[in-house]
């Protein structure tokens, strides 16, 4: 992978992390403009330079998402357990979230790769997403608020509706987002906590690739090959990723997601009519 090919990917996935447009799908079309070869490298890269994606909510947010409770409980016997899960409910909360992902993410791992392989089912699923981004403000119109709080029980549900998204194609984002707005947040919440849990999740993919590209015969050579293109990549995704984020939060609060629905709509078409006229399609 040359700097320039990085670059563009990077930029890729920094534009399309954190918005409900699926950012597999825009790595397959920029991988197949670029002519780039899949290897172990590039796949590892694409998830790795998450981790450039995943500073950039930390330092939009960062007094946000570094936050502890002052306050006391209530009890004045509460334990010392019972204080460090008041005081530190925030982290507990983006846990809940995620480990409706890790789990089930291990289990069907290999399902998973399997359609990690299969554009159709990306193609098919932007489609699918498109439409129901088209009618989400419809069915779960909320006004625009101050900050909401999360509860364990919508921590844990807004989790679940995440691991929709190991289906390729689906937007963690998408999905996220639409599980909070389903249990009661404004777009603008819903939004938010959908960046807060992208961290847990996308930490633990990339460490997870990282470690398993160190450990494989060829993956430690071709990572201290490629470190500088990796590095690259995560500067790239980070600058790109931070300035989409507040594109999307004051786009969304304002007009919605219907717009984001008639692209996810014509991108999956796009893919799809490329499929039908015989075109080789393959994924990072």
């Amino acid at each position: 992978m040359s700097i320039i090919e990085a670059i563009i990917i990077a930029i890729v996935e920094g534009l399309t992390e954190f918005l409900p447009v699926s950012s597999t799908g825009h790595m397959i079309i920029a991988q197949n403009l670029l002519g780039i070869e899949s290897n172990e490298f590039v796949k590892a890269f694409t998830v790795i330079i998450q981790f450039g994606a995943i500073l950039s909510v930390i330092v939009l947010y960062w007094k946000r998402f570094f936050r502890f409770r002052t306050d006391k409980p209530r009890s004045e016997h509460s334990s010392f357990v019972n204080f460090i899960a008041y005081k530190y409910e925030f982290y507990w909360k983006l846990i809940a979230g995620f480990l409706p992902a890790a789990f089930l993410g291990l289990i069907f791992s290999d399902k998973i790769d399997e359609l990690l392989e299969n554009v159709t089912v990306v193609a098919i699923m932007l489609v699918l997403g498109g439409i129901l981004m088209l009618f989400v403000d419809r069915w779960f119109n909320r006004p625009e608020e101050g900050e909401q709080e999360i509860t364990y029980k919508n921590a844990i549900i807004i989790g679940f509706y995440q691991c929709i998204a190991m289906i390729p194609g689906v937007s963690r984002s998408m999905a996220t987002i639409v599980g909070g707005m389903s249990r009661g947040l404004s777009r603008k919440n819903a939004a938010e906590f959908s960046f807060f849990l992208a961290v847990p999740t996308m930490a633990a993919a990339t460490g997870y690739k990282l470690l398993k590209l160190i450990l494989s015969d060829t993956g430690l050579p071709l990572l201290q090959e490629n470190i500088g293109v990796l590095l690259l990549g995560n500067v790239v995704a980070f600058i790109v990723a931070l300035l989409a984020i507040k594109f999307f939060i004051g786009f969304v609060t304002k007009y919605g997601f219907k717009l984001f629905g008639w692209y996810r709509i014509i991108l999956g078409g796009i893919l799809l009519a490329l499929l039908l006229t015989g075109h080789e399609l393959t994924i990072i």
